[in-house]
């Protein structure tokens, strides 16, 4: 539901949330939580990231098994690094009372997602993935498409803390790893979007016709998406900063994408592609623009700005 269609929670439904990890993403999601009446409390590594948050009611714990108090614990942290440091290096998971619901809003590998529902089981922790479509805007209009896998009672459970941060849930069954390999590959889908439209802009450029100009008609035509039409946008305005999703983060999912296709056996060709077109992109120092600055990869390819 929408932020102008939220309505707040009685009493009687308000739960107890931990919210773990609050970069762009996960702040604008814990104060949607809060716009909707639940209780919220907050931990990041970098403190200065909860204060917003504190403005708005929420309570600051100092360590992120304070945070894990509640009947749920989101979170939403960059990596497989940084989930594994918090939840299984650094004790969260044994830290937690049995019967509390873990929902991993993360990007993370196959592999971990596996291992992370193994882990909970074996603590007597019910876990859902519920990864996330859309990028810190919609985030704060609580407008995600949130894909969700995991044990149907646990997904229930949750259910109102997902419609106060998503428009629409989408279920792809009880084994959490399907949400996460889901969201790897809708991400690789994305990157491929971006880069033919970089190598589409760079060749018409060439030949007299800009980018502006060309995205306009493909966007209000043969691809008229909201990710080619959102995407299209910034490359035509060379509008990269500030990252949305930034291009260390992409390389990250295009990466995941092509060790999940590796464990499986299916060939990704296109994929060792973006890998490369990101690493340029990144080798260029180009690291805290937003992944569509792919535009600026195939630009210099062709050489169009010595081409005057």
């Amino acid at each position: 539901m929408s932020a102008t269609t939220r309505r707040t929670t009685d009493e009687e439904t308000r739960m107890k949330v931990g919210f773990i990890g609050l970069g762009a993403m996960g702040s604008a999601m814990a104060s949607n939580l809060l716009a909707a009446g639940h209780a919220v409390t907050v931990w990041n590594r970098s403190a200065a990231a909860t204060e917003p948050l504190a403005s708005l009611g929420a309570k600051v714990a100092r360590t992120a098994d304070r945070a894990a108090q509640g009947e749920v614990l989101c979170s939403m942290l960059a990596n497989d690094q940084a989930v594994r440091e918090v939840f299984l290096d650094g004790g969260l998971l044994d830290a937690m009372d049995r019967g509390t619901v873990h929902v991993n809003h993360a990007t993370i590998s196959v592999a971990l997602a596996q291992q992370l529902a193994e882990e909970h089981a074996k603590r007597g922790l019910a876990y859902v993935a519920a990864p996330v479509f859309g990028r810190p805007d919609m985030a704060a209009a609580a407008k995600l498409n949130i894909l969700v896998a995991g044990q149907s009672a646990a997904i229930e459970r949750v259910r109102p803390l997902l419609e106060a941060m998503g428009s629409k849930l989408w279920p792809l069954g009880d084994a959490p790893e399907r949400a996460n390999v889901a969201k790897i590959a809708g991400n690789f889908m994305l990157a491929a979007a971006i880069e033919s439209m970089a190598e589409a802009t760079a060749l018409t450029r060439a030949h007299g016709v800009s980018a502006a100009n060309f995205l306009e008609v493909m966007t209000n035509t043969l691809f008229a998406a909201p990710a080619y039409q959102g995407y299209g946008k910034l490359i035509a305005e060379q509008r990269f900063k500030p990252a949305g999703f930034a291009l260390p983060l992409g390389l990250k999912d295009v990466e995941l994408a092509l060790t999940a296709g590796s464990a499986a056996r299916v060939p990704l060709p296109f994929a060792g592609v973006l890998r490369d077109s990101l690493l340029e992109a990144l080798a260029a120092d180009d690291a805290e623009l937003d992944w569509s600055a792919l535009a600026l990869v195939a630009a210099r390819r062709a050489h169009l700005d010595e081409r005057g």
